[in-house]
């Protein structure tokens, strides 16, 4: 369970403090996929930042399974079973997709053990297993290859900061098939992803509405989701109005 206390988030922008997050406190209970949505600029992605310690928070602190790894560094962070997937995945010229998974799961993986990595994020592991981790794969094949990456490492929490940006239709789907399974296996575990698609929105356990830097709403799915839905229906409808 990762727990965030009065988290706050300040850049020196022009010689003056610009607040990014302020006072934000939030649970992320095992056996849940959490979804953080809201405006451009609300705060999302310096969240996810801040929970894999890319980013140092101004204020507050976080808690994994009740130890305090505020003053933690990423790999401090990786080491005690956080992932962290980007919105566009690093390629790696020269490096197998077998050794990436390999690197990723921190033992000798046999090719086997591989291929069912690959198999649940709907791969043909015999097409990608020795290919390289390089311009050759599409966006979706590379979301792909790094959500099974997490897979492998068997991570506490794996948080994927909007999944959906760079990728085709078919291969959203793909991702949304993806999430499912990786929702229906998760127990002592859980996932975060910072997104502003309704299909991702819909497999959510629980969904978080950041917005102008703090927590606007947060709850079940039943309960926030269609007051999202509405918020947007008429905001089209004002805009066609106009």
């Amino acid at each position: 369970m990762l727990e965030l206390k009065h988290l706050s988030f300040e850049v020196d922008a022009a010689g003056e403090g610009r607040e990014i997050l302020r006072d934000v406190s939030l649970t992320l209970p095992d056996g849940k996929l959490i979804v953080v949505t809201g405006p451009n600029g609300g705060g999302k992605s310096t969240l996810a930042r801040l929970i894999m310690g890319i980013e140092k928070p101004t204020a507050g602190q976080i808690l994994l399974n009740g130890r305090d790894i505020t003053a933690l560094g990423i790999t401090e962070r990786a080491k005690l079973g956080i992932g962290f997937a980007f919105q566009q995945p690093v390629r790696f010229k020269g490096l197998r997709v077998l050794d990436l998974l390999r690197l990723a799961a921190g033992k000798e993986l046999t090719p086997a053990d591989a291929c069912e990595y690959l198999a649940a994020v709907g791969l043909c592991a015999r097409d990608y297993i020795d290919r390289e981790v390089n311009a050759s794969l599409s966006g979706g094949e590379l979301k792909r290859i790094e959500i099974a990456t997490v897979l492998a490492r068997g991570t506490a929490l794996s948080v994927f900061d909007e999944p959906e940006a760079g990728i085709d239709l078919w291969s959203f789907q793909n991702l949304i098939e993806v999430f499912e399974g990786m929702r229906r296996n998760i127990r002592d575990s859980a996932i975060m992803i910072i997104s502003h698609q309704e299909r991702i929105l819909n497999i959510a356990d629980e969904i978080v509405v950041l917005r102008d830097g703090h927590v606007d709403r947060q709850g079940p799915r039943a309960e926030v989701l269609p007051e999202l839905i509405g918020t947007a229906s008429a905001v089209a409808g004002c805009r066609k109005s106009l």
